[in-house]
């Protein structure tokens, strides 16, 4: 399926800045900037949050796309594959508990000012618990993310099976 590939790899480089984001920025960091700013940030998350769920629902319906390759050593293998399913239900999870911030907000809270995420229930004590793992959940994904990272480099380089040339455009093939 060619075709899947290509929005794959999209969704996979859609995802890199989104996920580099949301390490940098933080919530609080753009309610000092203002009202645009969190807008912004509502926006990246709703980008996020959709991409996510898109990602889940055809990993669901169709597996992985990604297969580990004939270079990859026996031991490796299974290591390709979780990875890659922990990142696929982390970011998932991520969204979850998000929403769990929306039920549990004294708010409504909006996705980039066009969808409710959930209608408010007031519960500070279960919201303050949710933001917690939320955060904890995504902190570690993005060391999981970064572990990936470290996985397809080596391939490429040590094991010289051009993972990178796979999910990289074509226009910067050269460079690999």
């Amino acid at each position: 399926m060619p075709h899947r590939r290509v929005y794959l790899k999209w969704m996979h480089w859609l995802m890199v800045p989104l996920f580099v984001w949301f390490i940098v920025v933080q919530p609080i960091d753009v309610q000092r900037i203002g009202p645009a700013a969190v807008q912004f940030h509502s926006v990246m998350g709703l980008l996020f949050v959709s991409l996510a769920l898109f990602w889940t629902v055809d990993y669901m319906r169709k597996g992985l796309a990604s297969r580990p390759g004939p270079k990859l050593p026996a031991k490796a293998r299974p290591l390709h594959q979780l990875l890659h399913k922990v990142l696929i239900w982390g970011v998932f999870c991520v969204a979850l508990t998000g929403f769990g911030l929306g039920l549990t907000s004294a708010v409504l809270l909006w996705a980039g000012g066009i969808v409710p995420i959930a209608p408010p229930l007031n519960m500070p004590q279960a919201n303050d618990f949710i933001g917690m793992v939320h955060e904890v959940q995504f902190y570690t994904l993005a060391v999981i993310a970064g572990l990936h990272v470290l996985f397809h480099l080596w391939r490429h380089y040590r094991l010289r099976d051009n993972a990178l040339r796979i999910m990289a455009p074509k226009a910067l093939h050269r460079f690999l």
